[in-house]
């Protein structure tokens, strides 16, 4: 598979109520850009956190190595689960989805992460650079264990058009399935009387815990949040 066919890849997604949902996949070579800035992030991290606790002796040490190992392993799992999206890959314009194309979950980063040790083997992502060049979704052997994406976050946020309210983060973590009927609601909704909308929101009243229209609001909240990632 050629390098340049990553521009034009996309992956499509058909969710139960019928949308179509269209990814642009991240090949190689912007996820390699977007590691070398992550990569020159932590550098700068690990030299400020040297030099600020060398001169504390054997607990400045065991600060530094802590710190190190934290960094090192929770980093790109902290800005994924936050923002979708490392510095690096927020500067490069791509992030991190279920393939379902829900936001990425606490454990499907760290599963993804953690298996960077396997793909970084023989050495500089030997593994993982052989998965994606004989994947067509680019997968790297941690996102074919965690079930994720990495796409262009242009073309993904520019799909649908959801009913306006602030994004909100449900106060629960929510399965595949739930995600799947808050997104399908939204973007049916323009669609439905009042009254419908509200019999539709109060199924997802588990969800939300409201009823009426403050559980319509709610699942637009979330709605916006799931889109957003954030």
């Amino acid at each position: 598979m050629a390098l340049t066919e990553e521009v034009d890849t996309t992956r499509q997604y058909e969710i139960p109520e019928g949308v179509l949902l269209e990814f642009r996949l991240a090949g190689p070579l912007v996820r390699a850009s977007a590691w070398a800035i992550d990569a020159a992030i932590r550098a700068v991290l690990y030299i400020v956190i040297g030099l600020s606790f060398s001169y504390f002796g054997g607990v400045g040490v065991a600060i530094i190595l802590i710190a190190l190992f934290l960094i090192e392993w929770f980093y790109p799992v902290l800005f994924e689960v936050k923002n979708g999206a490392t510095p690096g890959k927020k500067a490069m314009g791509i992030w991190v989805i279920h393939d379902n194309g829900t936001p990425v979950t606490v454990s499907a980063s760290v599963i993804r992460n953690l298996l960077r040790a396997v793909d970084f083997m023989p050495v500089m992502y030997g593994f993982g650079l052989l998965s994606m060049l004989f994947n067509r979704e680019f997968k790297r052997l941690g996102d074919l264990a965690a079930g994720t994406l990495v796409v262009y976050r242009d073309n993904y946020e520019e799909r649908s058009e959801l009913p306006s309210r602030t994004a909100e983060r449900p106060g629960v973590e929510l399965t595949e399935s739930e995600q799947q009927a808050v997104l399908a609601f939204a973007e049916r909704a323009s669609g439905l009387s009042s009254e419908r909308r509200v019999e539709l929101a109060e199924i997802l009243s588990e969800i939300s815990g409201h009823n009426g229209e403050r559980a319509v609001d709610g699942i637009y909240g979330y709605a916006n949040w799931l889109i957003k990632g954030r």
